[in-house]
């Protein structure tokens, strides 16, 4: 899964449906969700897209996106922020998520 820094944030969260998950390396509920999310971008194909950005590396745009605890992810459709989910989230959960944004 691509690890995006804060230059390449707003090309990547422009267009389309994008979930980005807020992480870092150190944080052992992130590494649970990791699989997951790579499980959900594998089933969704170029429906949607997951990156991921390390709080540890892009401080500034975690804090510019109130990240107060990891995994944080947010639901980016069209560059506008529309769901955020703190903690570990299930695959389930996660596809439903992104499919209620999805134009088929």
């Amino acid at each position: 899964m691509e690890i995006i820094s804060e230059k390449e944030f707003k090309d990547k969260t422009q267009k389309g449906v994008v979930l980005v998950d807020f992480f870092a390396t150190w944080c052992g509920p992130c590494r649970m969700q990791a699989p997951i999310l790579e499980e959900v971008q594998s089933e969704l194909g170029d429906a949607a897209h997951i990156f991921k950005v390390d709080v540890d590396n892009d401080e500034k745009l975690a804090r510019s996106f109130g990240i107060m605890s990891i995994p944080t992810m947010i639901l980016f459709v069209d560059g506008q922020q529309k769901e955020k989910h703190v903690g570990l989230w299930q695959k389930k959960d996660v596809l439903e998520t992104i499919q209620k944004y999805v134009k088929e």
